[in-house]
């Protein structure tokens, strides 16, 4: 094959060159430190989600304890609620759960944040109650 017949093969292809690369992430870069403060109350609302759903998982679990026993458990296990791994147990809870008061009047679980989720120092909290109304106790 003569030499002129492979350069009419080679094309050169349309590509953008490093620096046109690197400007272009360090514009990408940029825009998400503008826009991530505006959304830390979106993804900490969306986390809440989570607490909400458990807490209700719980609610529905010591009412129909109450109905079998005529009193609220003071004990997840008994209601056979399995708690979720957290995150800082290599899982994807972002909460723990707990009772902290039962009785055959009435009972309160708590969902308490593992992690500060937008680094305020503060940690969310949830409770719930026999009238199945989740309640924010602390915000974050």
């Amino acid at each position: 094959m003569p030499a002129s017949q492979t350069e009419k093969q080679i094309k050169k292809l349309p590509s953008y060159n490093l620096q046109e690369t690197l400007i272009v992430l360090a514009i990408i870069g940029i825009l998400l430190l503008i826009a991530l403060p505006n959304l830390m109350p979106l993804i900490t609302k969306a986390k809440s989600i989570e607490a909400q759903t458990q807490l209700k998982a719980v609610f529905n679990s010591e009412q129909q304890y109450y109905f079998m026993n005529s009193k609220y458990s003071a004990s997840l296990e008994e209601l056979d609620f399995e708690r979720p791994k957290t995150v800082k147990e290599n899982g994807s809870a972002n909460y723990n759960y707990e009772i902290i008061q039962a009785s055959s009047g009435g009972f309160k679980a708590r969902a308490t944040a593992v992690v500060d989720f937008n680094g305020n120092g503060t940690f969310n909290v949830w409770e719930i109650n026999q009238n199945g109304n989740p309640i924010q106790i602390t915000k974050d």
